[in-house]
């Protein structure tokens, strides 16, 4: 399996979201009561996200050794696929544990990719009612799984993109700076506060200049995320000190008391707010 699903469960939104939307559609396709995924991992397949139309049977976190699942069988199956009407009797899955856990009849399941081939996963469907798959069941799943192999795609984009899009440049001892670039959405904002709250505790940094030259306001909307960082920051013990507000983001932020209160050094350019803080640029 490939390094990249090295991801918490928690990255893959793109992915739960959409899949919790099409099960309730597989539940009523193949007339079952649980739908699923699951994500790969080094030992053990782990519940992303789940639908139980009536009674609860998989709880999403829920988490198998890799050994003992019946994702195993999908995954190792020519046709990466398994189906049988009644685990219960079946010849190899009455002997796992987890059938006794369930106690659950009718199975389907096939295997999840990316776009590359790569298996992240399975995609799988229980009764607790015995159920005959027949092939275009099994058509239609797949069909379903090639689906979410798009969004395991854009998932993984984002979160690559979330690291690449946190540019933090070391000045000295204590003095950092942070550019925002472009648009800062909710699943950005997560990342950028975490970065640098992270950052600013394990370097011991004192002054982190933030600037905004670089942002993108979405729909006159100031990133609240901004402030919350700031805030976050003068909790931390460090000072933060903005610049590079356009008078595009001053047009629009004028009355934001939010932003007014926050009562941190705003200064017009980078240069200033290293002078501010004891830095002067000296021409060689």
């Amino acid at each position: 399996m490939s390094d990249e699903y090295n991801l918490a469960a928690s990255e893959f939104r793109s992915l739960r979201k959409a899949s919790r939307k099409m099960f309730q559609v597989i539940s009523k396709q193949l007339d079952v009561n649980t739908a699923y995924v699951t994500k790969r991992g080094d030992h053990a397949m782990t519940v992303l996200s789940s639908f139980n139309a009536k009674e609860e049977i998989i709880p999403e976190g829920y988490s198998v050794e890799y050994s003992g699942t019946y994702c195993r069988m999908i995954i190792s199956n020519d046709n990466e696929a398994m189906t049988t009407p009644n685990l219960i009797r079946d010849e190899i899955t009455r002997e796992l544990e987890v059938t006794s856990q369930l106690e659950v009849k009718g199975f389907l399941g096939v295997a999840l990719k990316d776009l590359n081939g790569e298996v992240f996963g399975t995609l799988c469907v229980m009764d607790k009612q015995e159920k005959e798959f027949k092939k275009k069941d099994i058509d239609y799943l797949k069909s379903m799984a090639e689906v979410l192999s798009h969004l395991i795609e854009l998932d993984e984009t984002k979160y690559n993109m979330s690291l690449l899009n946190v540019p933090i440049i070391p000045i000295t001892k204590g003095v950092s700076i942070l550019t925002i670039q472009g648009i800062i959405d909710n699943y950005r904002a997560d990342k950028i506060m975490e970065k640098v709250l992270k950052y600013g505790s394990e370097n011991e940094i004192d002054h982190f200049v933030i600037d905004l030259s670089g942002l993108v306001i979405l729909d006159g909307k100031f990133p609240c995320v901004l402030v919350d960082i700031v805030q976050s920051l003068q909790l931390m013990g460090i000072e933060a000190i903005i610049t590079g507000i356009s008078p595009e983001i001053a047009k629009h932020e004028v009355n934001n008391i939010q932003l007014l209160s926050l009562k941190t050094k705003t200064v017009a350019n980078l240069e200033s707010a290293l002078e501010y803080i004891g830095f002067h640029l000296v021409e060689k």
